[in-house]
Order: structure tokens, then sequence, then C-alpha cells
């Protein structure tokens, strides 16, 4: 399957946003392996119960959908864990715990959401309006949430009645949908809440195929079905364990010998194997996100609160930044380092999206003689060291030392230092660092690639970057409703963040998780979730 345009929210109308700009549509990079996002069970007979284990690449942080900021948490709540809206393997957005898209007012200014009735939560809580309103307020308030900034200016969240729901902005906010088909739409039990209070992560309770059951730090998080759950006929297993493994080549091990049945992130170079093995099932598909690095600015006291000015050169002049961005062959690093499963990326705007024009996707030429005079221009030391935390698997090893050997032609000494993924997050949020080599899985909407990291003061700008201008220009996307002029404004976003290098997009990974032919119903979407909610193990009268 191919992903569809984006679609974009103007006012309570999914519509096919195809931003009408004066560029061109950038022509968009062929993958070399076809997209495959796997396929729902349907009528395949499968069997009734069953363990499955799933290799997880990296140890999510606190279950806790309104503080996390890891993509493998996305993979354990997706599970436990419904939220309002959804996506599709077609890049719709869709009902899930709503029963229908929002409705606008005609001033934009107030969203009616219905939400399912007869449902309840994992601990037997009544799921309705109130509920909602609850889990909404929380992402809006609570110190430490990394989803108020993606909700955008809400004034109020109020009920009316049990099934409805009004959210009122105080201007309109066209990417709302989107935003609630991720962890900001994922609704908690209010029971749960107030006995849990901030440790809900430990325990966490939602409406899901399955429930939590335990975890081990570092090791295994384990789920099991939950029989309360609405559509409990169309859920199969009796657990799943997400069994932390964060060598690839371990996983890939041990997907050959049956230890697990299902490997997310699986490494390029391992991919050509996997996708030989008669036993087993490659999927494959294309990403809304992107990888590069962060560069701190003014991230001082920590992601959100007001920026402090670094006193380095790299934070203070633009100049060092552009440098080191014109100094990285985007496309040559990913060839050399993934083998052609994974693409360049310069920008935040994903292809095969309505937003991908030329000017909104261009990468920088290639330019190390260049760079070289921008250093000198700023009257730095070459080469100038810069040190960058890596996450401490081989894969962003390796992609780090091609890297490094690349921009040394632009004058530049990068410092790898391997670090574990948690203590990643942990400097992130704090601005414990100078370079930071993370990326991000990406939303339907450009709003929630771009205005989450970039927006001043954000809980999710991790640079300390701060722009009047940008902050301008994504106010005003986020409020249009016009998709043409969203486009147009994306491509101004775009034009400021290159000349401001808070953070230097690199490469866009392909979505490469594997499992057994054993297991069926197993899809991975362009949001980079594995579901795994409506998975079985095959009939042996199949097999």
């Amino acid at each position: 399957m191919r992903i569809r345009l984006l679609r974009v929210l103007a006012l309570g109308v999914v519509s096919l946003a195809v931003a009408s700009c004066s560029q061109t549509r950038a022509p968009v990079a062929i993958a070399t392996h076809a997209d495959d996002y796997g396929t729902p069970v349907g009528d395949q007979k499968v069997q009734q119960g069953g363990d499955l284990v799933m290799g997880l690449s990296n140890d999510p942080d606190r279950l806790d959908p309104t503080t996390s900021s890891s993509l493998y948490t996305r993979y354990v709540m997706s599970t436990i864990c419904e939220k309002l809206y959804d996506n599709d393997a077609s890049g719709n957005l869709v009902p899930q715990l709503a029963t229908e898209l929002p409705r606008f007012s005609e001033d934009g200014l107030t969203v009616t959401i219905p939400v399912r009735t007869g449902v309840t939560f994992a601990d037997g809580t009544p799921f309705n309006a109130a509920a909602v309103q609850t889990s909404l307020r929380r992402h809006l308030g609570m110190e430490g949430s990394q989803r108020s900034g993606e909700l955008g200016p809400i004034a109020e969240v109020e009920t009316d009645g049990p099934a409805q729901v009004l959210i009122r902005y105080r201007t309109p906010f066209a990417p709302i949908t989107a935003a609630l088909a991720d962890r900001a739409g994922m609704i908690m039990s209010p029971t749960a809440l107030k006995e849990e209070g901030s440790d809900f992560g430990d325990h966490p309770v939602c409406v899901g195929p399955f429930k939590f059951a335990q975890r081990t730090p570092q090791t295994s998080i384990v789920v099991e079905r939950d029989p309360l759950y609405y559509d409990a006929q169309n859920v199969h297993f009796d657990t799943i364990t997400y069994r932390i493994m964060a060598d690839p080549k371990a996983r890939t091990a041990a997907m050959h010998t049956g230890a697990i049945q299902v490997a997310d992130t699986m490494s390029p170079q391992d991919a050509d194997a996997l996708s030989t093995d008669p036993r087993l099932h490659l999927l494959v598909s294309g990403s809304f996100g992107y990888q590069g690095f962060y560069l701190n600015l003014g991230n001082v006291d920590g992601a959100g609160k007001p920026a402090k000015q670094i006193d380095t050169p790299l934070a203070r002049d633009p100049r060092i930044r552009l440098a080191l961005s014109l100094s990285i062959d985007r496309q040559a690093l990913v060839d050399k380092a993934f083998k052609g499963w994974y693409e360049s990326a310069c920008t935040a705007i994903a292809p095969l999206t309505s937003y991908a024009t030329r000017a909104a996707t261009a990468c920088p030429v290639f330019d190390p003689e260049r760079s070289r005079r921008l250093l000198a221009e700023a009257g730095v030391q070459t080469p100038y060291p810069i040190t960058m935390q890596v996450m401490n698997v081989a894969d962003q090893l390796e992609y780090a030392q091609v890297l490094r050997a690349g921009v040394a032609a632009g004058g530049f000494d990068l410092r790898i230092v391997p670090t574990e993924y948690s203590a990643m997050l942990d400097a992130q949020k704090r601005g414990t660092y100078e370079a930071l080599l993370l990326g991000w899985s990406g939303r339907l909407d450009p709003d929630g690639n771009i205005a989450r990291f970039l927006v001043t003061g954000s809980s999710g700008n991790y640079t300390g970057y701060s722009s009047s201008a940008l902050d301008d220009v994504l106010s005003w996307a986020a409020h249009t409703t016009s998709p043409a002029r969203r486009g147009a404004l994306y491509e101004q976003a775009v034009a400021t963040i290159e000349r401001d290098n808070p953070y230097i997009y690199t490469y866009r990974l392909r979505n490469l998780t594997v499992h057994s032919t054993r297991v069926t119903g197993i899809e991975v979407y362009a949001d980079g979730a594995v579901r795994l909610g409506k998975a079985a193990f095959v009939s042996e009268r199949n097999s």
C-alpha cells in the first residue's frame, strides 16, 4: 500500500490538502524496497490464546501518555491505551474511542467530539465524556507534560452529557484531530489517575485490547488480554511480552531461533537476510518522521523553561551551525551506513504528503569548502570540536562514525559519546548535552513534527531555540483554514529553520519490523507504531 496524501483538518472537514504554491512538487525518493504495512487478521483461521514475545529495541520511559517522549512507549501503549482517533495504513484519520471525526463550529473555536458509550476501562471504571475531559485537562496542565503544546491554544475542555466532549479554543487549531491520534488522545482511567497520581505510569490503566500486568526494568513488560475490552472477541493472544533487546544482532538471532516472534527496528545490515528467510516476514513502511541531531542553544534549566544563552560559538553563531549542515553529504551517508534501506532527509516535511513541495523538502547543497569559509568568518579554531551523544547501539554508532568522517572535510571534529537510550531522553529534557543524535517517529500533520520542538517555550523544545519569526509562521499555519496557505507557511518555516539550524535533519528511516510467519495481523504504519492488539498465531490447520 502507498501512503495517501496527508489529510488535514480545515474547520472540521478532513480534506485533501494540496498545497497550490508557486513551488513545484519535490521529486519523491522511490524506495528500493516495496512498502508492506501488514494486514489485519480478517477471515484468516487463527488460534485463540497463546503468548506472543516481541523483541523491543529499547526500554521505554514511563508508561504515562502525558509525560512520555519515547517511541518505544508508544509500542506498548498501543495495546493497552486506545486513543480518540487513530491513523490507518493509508494515512487517513479514523475514530477509535471517538465515534466520528470532530465537528467544528463555524468560527473554528469549538470542537465537538462524540465518544463511545457502553465502554469500560480495564479497572471497570466507565468510559465517558467526563473521563476524556479528565485526561485532556491532565495533558494540558500537569507539570512535565509533553502533550500541552500538541493540543493547541485550548481555553477549556467541557462535556455535553456523557457522550460528547467540547474543546473550546482561543483561536482555531487545525491539527487537533491529528494530535488526538497519538498520545494526546490516549484516555486514562480517572479512578487510576486519582489513586496513582504522578505514579500512573507505573500501573497504567486505559481502554485497550490488553491491560498492563507487570514490568521488570531493563528486561521486559508484560500485558494480558482485557476481558472488559469492548471488542474482546477480536483479541486472540493471552499475553504479550515485550522483551528489551537493544542489540539488533541479538534480536535477529532470536527471530531465527524462534525465541521471539516479532521484533521492531531491525538493522538495515540484517534486512536483506531477514527478507529472504521463508520462516519470517519483513514489514517495510515509509515514515512521517525524521532522524538528525539536536544542537543545544539555550536549554539550560530544562525543556519548556525560559531559554538562557549558552556561551559557546556553536550556540551563539548560526554560521557555525550552517557550516555543520553544509558539511553533511546526506545521501552518501545513508548509502554507506544503511545499504539503501533508508532515505536522506533535510526537513521535517515528509515525502508522500501534500506538503512535500520542492522548497519544503530540498537539501542544502553539500559544500565543505563553504563550510570552512563560514568557520573562518566566525573566527573559531578548526577543526571545530563538537561533543555528540549517540545511542549505544551498533547502527547508530556506525552512522555517527560515518558522519564524523564526513564532517571532518568541512572543518569539524565530532567527538562521539555512546549513551544509553534512557539517559539520552533525560539529557534531551534537561539540556545536559551539546549535540544529541536522536530522531522523531513523525505525525500526520506537520505541526506535530515542527511546532512541538521549535516553538518558544514548548515542552518539547529540547534545544532552547527561540525565534519570534518561526513562532508567528507556525501559529498562522496551525490556525489557518486554507490547506494551500498552510503549505506556503510551512515552506517559510523550513527556510527559517535552515537559516538557524537548531536541529539538523539528516535521514529518514523506513520502518523495518520482522515477524514469524506463525503470526498474522501485525501492522506497522507510517507513524512507526507496531500494532499487535488484534494479531494472532496462525491456525495449525493453515500452517
